[in-house]
C-alpha cells in the first residue's frame, strides 16, 4: 500500500498516532536530508517503502512527515544523509539504520547484529526497528498513588529478570524475568515490609554491549541505554509491541494496588553507541555533536562514564528529550519516580566542566508533571565528580545515594579504626552532609549494598573481588570494598565462621533501619543472596547472579529478623527518617524542652563516650519525652564483650530489649508488652554486636493511624547533642 504523504509537522516529536494516519518528526541540525523507512514486519530484511525528507519537510532542525491511511503497530526506522567529517567526528553513514529518539517500543531483535552496526556496509538487514504505537489507549482502572509514609519508606532495589528468572521461582517458566512475573512476587514484598521497588533499568537497552572473549556474556544489568521511552521487550512475556507496553502497565498497576511504589533506575550519562569504534543505533547517526560531548582538540568521544561516550545533557534538544522520556514514564505509564545513574554526569556543560546551575537538572527539580515523582540522584559519576550533599542542596526535591552512610558503616562493622564519630554522623541522619533543615533525612538514601559490588552475604565472606568470569582479568570492579570475609575467602562448613557471618549481616541491617534516613535493601541481602565474590557481575545473565528461591528456606531466620527489624524500626519514632533531623552542639547540662529528642552519647560509662581512634564502640541514648519513646542502643564491633552502664529511668518505667544481634532477637511490635524488663544496671554486650533497648513508656504508648504524618509536635523534630565533652565541636558542624 502506498501512503499519501504530507510535509507534516515539527512536533511532538517521534511517531505520533492520529484518525488519519501518522506524523513523523526527528531532529537533526546538520543532517543534509532524511529517510523514513517502513517495514511490513520487524524482521522484514529490507524496507517496503521509502520517502525521503527534504526541505520542504524541514522547519528549523526539525524533519517532519505525514503519511495519510498509516496505522497503529507499523515498523519504521531512519536513515541520515550528510557530509562525513572524520576530523570533526560528524559521522553520518548512511549505510546504517537509525531508531528514532523518541520510540515507544524496539523491535528485530532476532536479528539484531551489534558489529553490523559498528563496521563499514549496509545493516539493514540485521537492524533494530521502532514501531508506531497507540501509548494511551490502556485502561488504568482507577490507578492512584500509592499513599506511603515518607517517613517510613522502605526502598527495595530489585532486577525485573534477575528477581524471578531462576526455576526454583515456582513461576510458570514463560512468565520467568518478565514484568508479569514480577506481579506474582509482589506478596513476598509485602510481608518483608517493603514499601517502593526500584528497578534496574527497563528502557530499552542493548544486551550486545559486554565483553567478547568466547565467554557467554551480555549486558545483563541494562545500563547500556538505546531507548528512552520503549520498555526493554526481554522483560515481556507479550511479544506484541503494544502488549508489551501494556505488561509494563500492568505491572505498575499490580504495584500500586498492593501499596507499593514504582522508581526507576534511568541512565541518563551515555548510551550504547560507546565511542568512534561503537555501532551507530541512533543518535550517533542522526546528530552526534548535539548529543554527545566531545574533546574541543582532538574531536574525541569525552568519556566521563566509563562506557565509551557521555550524553551532551545541557544541550536543550538532549535535555528536552530526556525531560519528556521523564514524563511520558510518570504521564503514560505511571511510574513514582527515578534513580538518576551517575548523576554527577546531568552536571556537566559541553567541556565536561561542573555547571553551578545545570538546566536539566533545574528542569527536572521545577518541573510541574514530575511535582510529585520521587527524585534519587547517584551523586558522582567515575571522572572523579562527587557531588554528595550537592543535589540535595539545590533544592527540595532531589535525594541522594548515601556513598559515605556505605562506607562508614563497612569500615565500622569491619571493626576498622578511627569509625566512631563517622558512625555516629551517619546513624543520625548525616547532617554533616545533608544539614539540619525538615525533611532532610527523607533525602538521605542510606544503603550497605547495591547493585554495584558486592552483595551484602559476599561482603561478610570475601576480602577481594573474584570477577575472572567476567573476562577481564579482575580489573574490573572495585578495589575498596571494606569487607572482611569472618576468617575464611569464600562460601564454607565452618560453623564458627557462619556463625560470625550471619551475626555480621545482621549487624550491618540493623545499622541500616535504626539510621535516620531512607533505608534501601538490595534484592536478596534478606536471604544471603551471592554473586560468588564478583563485585561487578554486570555481564552475568545465569543462576550465579539471579535470586536464588531456595535461599528463602535455607535462611528463613534472617528473612524473618529483617522483616521484624522493619516492622520494629517503623513502628517508633525515634528510629524514624525525621526524628533526629536537627544537629544542635549544646551544653551538655543545658535544660531542654519538653517536646525535644535528646541523643546523649555514652561509653562503658555514662557521659564519657569514646571517639579515639582506636574506639570500636558507642552508646547512643534518644530520649522524647513529648513521644513517651526512650531508647538506649549499643553498637560494638570490638572483638570482646563489653559492659555498659545503663542511664538512670524513674520507676515504674524501666528498659526492656528489643533488638540483639548476638541472639538474632528482634522484639514483636504485636507483643511489645509482653516484654520483660531489665533488673540489671549494666548491660553486655558480646563481641561484634547491637543491642537497642527501649523504656516501658515507650513500649506502652499509643499509636493512632497515620500518627507519623501531622500529629507530631514540630518541635519534637529537634535533637539536642549531650556528652560529647571529649568530642570538638568542629567534628559535628
Amino acid at each position: 500500500m502506498i501512503y499519501k504523504a504530507h510535509p507534516g509537522r515539527s512536533y511532538p516529536l517521534g511517531a505520533s498516532l492520529s484518525a488519519t494516519g501518522v506524523n513523523f518528526a526527528i531532529y537533526s541540525k546538520r543532517a543534509s536530508y532524511l529517510e523514513l523507512l517502513l517495514f511490513d514486519s520487524e524482521d522484514s530484511p529490507l524496507p517496503s517503502h521509502t520517502y525521503m525528507l527534504t526541505a520542504a519537510n524541514r522547519t528549523a532542525n526539525y524533519w517532519h512527515i505525514f503519511l495519510e491511511g498509516l496505522k497503529a503497530n507499523q515498523v519504521y526506522a531512519w536513515r541520515a544523509y550528510g557530509d562525513i567529517e572524520a576530523e570533526n567526528k560528524q559521522l553520518f553513514d548512511h549505510d546504517k539504520v537509525l531508531l528514532d529518539p523518541y520510540s515507544r517500543a524496539i523491535v528485530g531483535w532476532k536479528n539484531y547484529c551489534r558489529k553490523a552496526a559498528a563496521t563499514a556496509g549496509d545493516n539493514c538487514e540485521v537492524s533494530l526497528r521502532s514501531v508506531v504505537l497507540d501509548h494511551g489507549n490502556y485502561d488504568w482502572h482507577g490507578d492512584k498513588i500509592p499513599d506511603v509514609d515518607a517517613d517510613k519508606r522502605v526502598i527495595y532495589e530489585l532486577h525485573v529478570a534477575g528477581f524471578t528468572k531462576n526455576a526454583n521461582s515456582g513461576i510458570e517458566e514463560k512468565k520467568r524475568g518478565t514484568f508479569a512475573g514480577l506481579i506474582e512476587k509482589l506478596p513476598y514484598l509485602k510481608e518483608l515490609g517493603v514499601t517502593t521497588i526500584e528497578l534496574m533499568p527497563v528502557q530499552a537497552f542493548d544486551p550486545a554491549d559486554a565483553p567478547v572473549n568466547g565467554k557467554k556474556l551480555e549486558n545483563y544489568w541494562g545500563y547500556s541505554p538505546i531507548g528512552f521511552f520503549a520498555p526493554h521487550p526481554h522483560f515481556s512475556l507479550a511479544k506484541n509491541p503494544q502488549a508489551m507496553l501494556d505488561e509494563f502497565r500492568d505491572m505498575v498497576r499490580a504495584c500500586h494496588k498492593s501499596g507499593l511504589e514504582v522508581i526507576l533506575d534511568v541512565v541518563f550519562n551515555h548510551t550504547a553507541e560507546n565511542d568512534e569504534r561503537g555501532p551507530t543505533l541512533s543518535f550517533k547517526g542522526l546528530d552526534s555533536l548535539t548529543y554527545y560531548i566531545f574533546d574541543e582538540d582532538s574531536k574525541d568521544y569525552r568519556d566521563f562514564t566509563g562506557c565509551g561516550n557521555t550524553l551532551r545533557t545541557e544541550h536543550p534538544v538532549v535535555g528536552r528529550l530526556l525531560l519528556d522520556a521523564l514524563r511520558y514514564w510518570v504521564e503514560e505509564m505511571h511510574v513514582d519516580g527515578f534513580r538518576f545513574d551517575l548523576a554527577s554526569i546531568l552536571s556537566r556543560d559541553v567541556f565536561g566542566v561542573p555547571l553551578a546551575r545545570p538546566p536539566l537538572i533545574w528542569n527536572i527539580e521545577s518541573d510541574p508533571i514530575l511535582a510529585s515523582s520521587l527524585l534519587i540522584a547517584e551523586a558522582w559519576d567515575p571522572a572523579g565528580l562527587y557531588q554528595v550533599g550537592w543535589f540535595v542542596g539545590q533544592g527540595s526535591r532531589f535525594a541522594e545515594w548515601n556513598g559515605p552512610f556505605r562506607d562508614d558503616i563497612r569500615r565500622f562493622v569491619k571493626g576498622d579504626n578511627n569509625t566512631i564519630i563517622s558512625l555516629v554522623k551517619r546513624l543520625s541522619g548525616s547532617t554533616d552532609i545533608y544539614g539540619t533543615r525538615v525533611g532532610k533525612p527523607r533525602q538521605c538514601i542510606n544503603f550497605i549494598t547495591c547493585h554495584d559490588g558486592f552483595t551484602l552475604n559476599d561482603l561478610v565472606s570475601y576480602n577481594q573481588k573474584h570477577n575472572l568470569e567476567n573476562g577481564e582479568n579482575n580489573r574490573d570492579g572495585r578495589d575498596d570494598n571494606y569487607s572482611w570475609n569472618c576468617g575464611f575467602e569464600g562460601s564454607t562448613a565452618d560453623a564458627q565462621v557462619e556463625e560470625l557471618r550471619e551475626r555480621q549481616i545482621r549487624n550491618f541491617l540493623s545499622l541500616l533501619f535504626l539510621a535516620s534516613g531512607t533505608p534501601m535493601l538490595s534484592m536478596g541481602d534478606e536471604i544471603r543472596r551471592s554473586t560468588r565474590g564478583n563485585n561487578n557481575a554486570y555481564c552475568q545473565n545465569n543462576e550465579s547472579n539471579w535470586f536464588d528461591w531456595s535461599l528463602l528456606s535455607k535462611h528463613r531466620d534472617l528473612y524473618n529478623f529483617t522483616r521484624d527489624l522493619i516492622k520494629l524500626t517503623r513502628y517508633f519514632h525515634l528510629f524514624r527518617q525525621d526524628a533526629a533531623h536537627r544537629l544542635h552542639m549544646q551544653n551538655p547540662h543545658k535544660s531542654w524542652e519538653s517536646t525535644a529528642t535528646v541523643l546523649t552519647c555514652h561509653g562503658i560509662k555514662l557521659n564519657e563516650p569514646d571517639f579515639s581512634p582506636n574506639s570500636h564502640s558507642i552508646a547512643i541514648e534518644l530520649k522524647n519525652t513529648a513521644l513517651q519513646e526512650h531508647a538506649y542502643a549499643v553498637f560494638n564491633s570490638y572483638w570482646r564483650p563489653l559492659d555498659f552502664q545503663l542511664p538512670l529511668i524513674k520507676e515504674p518505667d524501666a528498659f526492656h530489649k528489643i533488638l540483639d544481634t548476638n541472639l538474632s532477637f528482634v522484639a514483636s511490635v504485636d507483643r511489645l508488652k509482653d516484654l520483660k524488663p531489665l533488673q540489671e544496671k549494666t548491660l553486655t554486650v558480646p563481641e561484634r554486636s547491637i543491642v537497642v533497648l527501649m523504656s516501658t513508656a515507650g513500649l506502652l504508648a499509643e499509636r493512632g493511624k497515620g500518627e507519623g504524618k501531622a500529629t507530631l509536635p514540630s518541635a519534637s523534630q529537634n535533637i539536642t547533642w549531650t556528652g560529647l565533652k571529649r568530642l570538638r565541636l568542629p567534628e559535628f558542624e
